[in-house]
């Protein structure tokens, strides 16, 4: 097989005018498969859908009609954003490039693993951080396996390739199982431009997951259900239904879990076994979030089949309109901020020549025979990722205890060496190959660079550390809070799309040292209501010297969870509150209403000039937004909140890093 580990390149040809014409089939498909599955999405959980088939485009007739196009959404409109990038930087932009393009038009219409991800970028993380399971709650849904397509339509034949960066474009995202569809099909992909048959191609998605995957393990599981019961799909999707859905763990049982998604794909396309209306059709009757299914699958087929291959009346549905080209290659964004309208034979054509520049750098060619142009593809090409440093958390640091942190890096090919090129690590740490160690002396902030190569690479990036005093929260004989205690029954009356082991009910958890994880994440929620002042604090039995609060949030919620303004005050000596002076917040309090502006477990440093006090608190008004469920409190979400002497030079904490 031509997927096979062989070291020496193992060469396929394939005509670049065949290769161009897959290419724009890819896109075709993806946009029959989600404009076609729009209506079915989440309809058919309990039951699958009717097998009345062929469904037809329905309800989404109209705005295809009206915009006289296909329109984006977000199965194919990311792709499209990355299309852009892979314009602007070349065919392998780095995470932060492509953190630039999230930040700049994922602006609305997005959910879960992606919402949170675009969330933490715009707190100023880069991925992977983004998608790793502390930060990113989701980290376990649908988003990457529906995003990704495009990394392998540009590497056709390169399964290896295709499956590596379409793991490493999922990590923006995801995390563990929930990038293993995605790396399937990314090799799916790649592999159909020389293959054809369905279960080949599923064996060949399989054999590019690591060892002990689970996905692979599922994927097997489909193949026995779909040869027990051959003429009975129905029965296929109770079974695999009941136990990657109903069966599920309570903290990722959900309707968009990406393994059971996976699942309904692999089963589409083996009832459909290579005909595209068939395939598109079981990949809306399976249900769950179908429409992903239906656009992936039928971008599939795509690449399979190629343009001709298509049905004539899902490309052009209304022939009183008279296109002279499918969709009227008109791409319509509706979704996306300030991303252009596209055509689609543009954008197919942009493509392959992304391809091409990948085919050449990963050791292929471009040949004439007999006048014909044609692509020898090295099929052994690997993806290495460009070699970065994350903006990523950096450790809490206190006077007297040990620390045991390592700076993140992504891509390159190791291994690495580390070297402090300038400014200073705090007294009492040392830096080994990237790994600080040792237990800091003194508080203050420290800045300095570090520099790492692998040799073939070089980066340097900048860095700081701040070190607290003792930890004062501790010693406090009362926790001060508007809330002890969350109301559950408002809360899981609510519209809650984070796994309910993070939960903890009462205040008490916010000095527990827990800054993410199960029981960690303590929800402000009394009532439904649109208006509440929150405070969080602690109070004394003698005065205490004070400085610098550390204030970690939870989860977010899609409507609330943030505080919409945050201030620090203490206790005087008549025993008023009264707000600190020169208060900082590092980084800036992110405000707005927008659900994708709200990071989950992120850190605020709250520095300011030094009260002598017996208590001291933050407050602020907690965030709302309106819901399309029509629950909606205001609410604020918090993990941790530490308390601290005054940090020398505070005032560089205004200057960002």
């Amino acid at each position: 097989m031509f997927w096979s580990c062989a070291k020496q390149p193992v060469y396929q040809k394939i005509a670049v005018a065949e290769y161009q014409d897959k290419v724009y089939a890819s896109w075709l498909g993806q946009c029959i498969g989600n404009i076609y599955g729009l209506p079915h999405e989440n309809a058919y959980i309990n039951e699958p859908g009717p097998e009345n088939f062929p469904y037809g485009y329905t309800e989404n007739s109209k705005p295809l009609k009206e915009l006289n196009g296909a329109f984006s959404d977000d199965d194919t409109d990311i792709e499209y954003m990355y299309l852009l990038a892979m314009e602007k930087y070349g065919p392998e932009p780095t995470y932060q490039q492509l953190t630039e393009s999230w930040k700049y038009h994922v602006r609305d219409r997005v959910w879960l693993a992606n919402r949170a991800a675009v969330a933490a970028m715009n707190f100023g993380y880069t991925p992977p951080v983004t998608g790793l399971k502390q930060y990113n709650p989701h980290w376990f849904q649908i988003d990457p396996q529906l995003v990704n397509e495009i990394w392998a339509v540009a590497s056709p034949g390169m399964v290896g390739y295709a499956a590596d960066k379409s793991g490493w474009a999922a990590r923006i995202t995801n995390d563990s199982w929930g990038i293993e569809p995605t790396v399937h099909y990314g090799a799916m992909y790649a592999a159909a431009f020389f293959e054809t048959d369905i279960e080949k191609l599923i064996d060949a998605g399989s054999a590019a997951l690591p060892q002990g995957s689970r996905f692979a393990g599922v994927v097997d599981e489909m193949k026995a259900l779909y040869e027990k019961y051959p003429n009975n799909w129905q029965q296929a999707r109770k079974e695999m239904a009941q136990k990657y859905y109903y069966n599920d763990p309570a903290e990722t049982r959900t309707i968009w879990n990406a393994i059971l998604n996976g699942a309904c794909g692999i089963l589409a396309l083996l009832y459909g076994q290579g005909d595209f209306q068939k395939t598109l059709d079981y990949a809306c009757a399976m249900g769950f979030d179908a429409d992903n299914q239906a656009a992936t699958m039928s971008g599939l087929l795509g690449v399979i089949c190629g343009s001709k291959g298509l049905p004539h009346d899902l490309l052009f549905p209304f022939p009183e309109l008279n296109w002279q080209y499918p969709f009227n290659d008109q791409y319509i964004n509706v979704s996306r901020y300030d991303m252009p309208n596209g055509s689609l034979r543009d954008m197919a054509a942009k493509t392959a020549l992304m391809g091409e520049k990948i085919i050449l750098a990963q050791g292929g060619k471009k040949i004439t025979e007999n006048g014909i142009e044609y692509y020898l593809i090295n099929t052994q090409a690997r993806f290495t990722a460009p070699l970065e440093f994350p903006v990523a958390p950096m450790p809490v640091l206190e006077t007297g205890v040990p620390v045991n942190y390592h700076f993140m890096l992504s891509g390159g090919s190791g291994p690495f060496s580390w070297q402090v090129v300038s400014g200073q690590i705090p007294p009492g740490l040392v830096l080994t190959d990237g790994h600080l160690t040792g237990t800091p002396g003194s508080s203050g902030i420290y800045d300095f660079t570090l520099q790492v190569t692998d040799g073939q690479q070089m980066l340097t990036n900048d860095f700081r550390l701040v070190v607290r005093g003792k930890n004062l929260a501790a010693a406090a004989i009362q926790i001060i809070a508007n809330v002890q205690n969350t109301n559950l029954q408002v809360r899981d009356s609510m519209w809650l799309t984070v796994g309910p082991s993070l939960y903890a009910s009462d205040i008490a958890v916010i000095r527990d040292g827990k800054l993410y994880g199960d029981n960690s994440a303590f929800y402000s929620i009394t009532a439904l209501n649109t208006s509440q002042v929150d405070f969080y604090g602690y109070e004394w039995a003698e005065p205490q010297q004070i400085g610098l609060v550390d204030f970690f949030t939870g989860s977010m919620e899609e409507f609330g969870g943030w505080f919409a303004s945050l201030d620090v005050e203490y206790k005087d000596d008549s025993g008023r509150w009264i707000p600190v002076h020169d208060l900082i917040i590092s980084p800036a309090l992110v405000t707005g209403s927008e659900p994708y502006n709200k990071p989950h477990f992120v850190e605020y440093l709250l520095a300011f000039k030094l009260v002598t006090t017996t208590a001291i608190r933050i407050i602020g008004n907690a965030g709302s937004a309106p819901h399309w469920s029509g629950k909606q409190a205001a609410f604020t979400s918090i993990t941790e909140l530490a308390v601290y002497p005054g940090l020398p030079e505070f005032e560089k904490l205004a200057v960002e890093k």
